[in-house]
């Protein structure tokens, strides 16, 4: 699979993949059959990347199947929103899981024996058929299957006894579509945190049925434990409320601005501006994922994603473009430029608000800032309050409101 970071390759992709969007996705998605595979759309790099929005997702995959038809793949695409919005009601899981990370490197590098079992882990030699393939194939292509995303992360904790910030860290600093609410989330579910108690256990049955397919299987997972006692922490992650801006009106745009492309909006396109931008600006911070090295795939796919959407948006807006890096200043660039205003997609939650807001609050408290929401997140996000059912029962209602269906 080559996942060009360009909005044209992501809609390519997404009209190859159309036909097989309905039943035989539900049919056939839970088997990993190698990195050829077709069963599953493999868009998520583009869509984190947001040169494919949730909302045309969606909006395609209906058109050709029907509610019906397309019901599992809709609702894997209303997972991802589910997702985002419940760490964006919870931020300290987020905060958390980077002091316990960097707690973790640090008796990682206090502890040889531990050491050994992460180097092991990380470089496919523990000696699990299954899971050293896995690990081989995340940092060669910066892609998993879900299933074995699921499977990988199981016998991380429970088998090999290995921190779960550490594999999420992993999983990271490689995966192309690697994202901080998905991500971090989904290790918790795995180890029994995010849904208290409920945690999810590795079998080698599952996996020899779920890879018999694949070009190297069945996978054989032997010696995995048999046993996964949920993990405990030693806090509570209480929800706030959430504070989500309105889609600004057309009044918002009347003064020259400049938009801001990032790591997770890097096309123009599904923001919808009503108005163009007197410059385009693009920041990526792929680094900031981790306080370690980030893979040459992640960090290109992320960079190039935003530079290509940058040189796209400001063709199309017939406008200069400019990249704000680590080394310059986002209010230099709009002085330069002699514009006062900014236009920035919604930062949820993770390494790229992270990376960027800090030096964006000033101009916010000026208030030189028109934040740009995204509508599906924007009206799916009160709602992922708990578990999924919450949002899942909402969702034919969120796609009607937004016209889609």
């Amino acid at each position: 699979m080559n996942w060009k970071p360009t909005r044209e390759a992501a809609q390519a992709h997404l009209t190859e993949f159309l036909p097989d969007a309905g039943r035989r996705y539900a049919d056939t998605r839970n088997f990993d059959d190698g990195t050829g595979r077709a069963n599953v759309s493999q868009l998520s790099p583009w869509l984190h990347a947001g040169l494919l929005g949730e909302s045309e997702l969606c909006e395609a995959v209906l058109a050709h199947h029907g509610l019906d038809a397309a019901e599992k793949f809709i609702a894997e695409v209303f997972w991802r929103v589910y997702f985002k919005g419940y760490l964006e009601q919870r931020p300290s899981i987020w905060h958390a899981y980077l002091d316990e990370r960097d707690a973790s490197f640090a008796n990682l590098d206090k502890n040889k024996g531990l050491h050994t079992a992460y180097d092991e882990a990380v470089e496919g030699r523990t000696g699990i058929t299954a899971f050293d393939h896995w690990a081989r194939e995340l940092t060669e292509t910066g892609y998993l299957h879900n299933h074995a995303r699921m499977w990988f992360a199981s016998i991380w904790i429970f088998t090999l006894k290995l921190d779960w910030q550490l594999g999420a860290d992993f999983f990271l600093r490689h995966l192309l579509d690697g994202d901080a609410a998905s991500n971090t989330l989904s290790w918790r579910w795995i180890g029994g945190l995010h849904t208290k108690g409920k945690t999810y256990l590795a079998r080698a049955s599952n996996i020899e049925r779920y890879t018999a397919n694949h070009p190297n299987g069945p996978l054989e997972a032997d010696g995995l434990s048999e046993a996964a006692e949920p993990l405990e922490e030693p806090r509570e992650h209480g929800r706030q409320t959430l504070d989500l801006p309105d889609r600004p009106d057309e009044s918002a745009f009347a003064q020259p601005f400049a938009l801001l492309l990032h790591d997770e909006a890097a096309s123009h396109v599904p923001l919808n501006l009503p108005s163009s931008p007197e410059l385009v600006i693009g920041a990526a911070r792929p680094e900031a994922r981790s306080g370690r090295e980030v893979s040459d795939a992640a960090r290109s796919f992320a960079r190039d994603a935003t530079s290509n959407g940058m040189t796209e948006a400001a063709q199309a807006y017939e406008c200069q473009g400019a990249e704000w890096t680590e080394q310059s200043s986002i209010s230099a660039i709009l002085d330069d430029a002699g514009i006062e205003r900014i236009a920035v997609p919604y930062l949820p939650i993770g390494w790229t608000r992270d990376a960027l807001w800090p030096e964006l609050a000033p101009l916010a408290e000026e208030g030189r800032i028109v934040i740009l929401p995204n509508d599906l997140n924007r009206l799916t996000w009160p709602h992922a309050k708990a578990g999924f059912f919450g949002v899942k029962k909402q969702s034919e209602g969120i796609l009607r409101e937004l016209g889609i269906m």
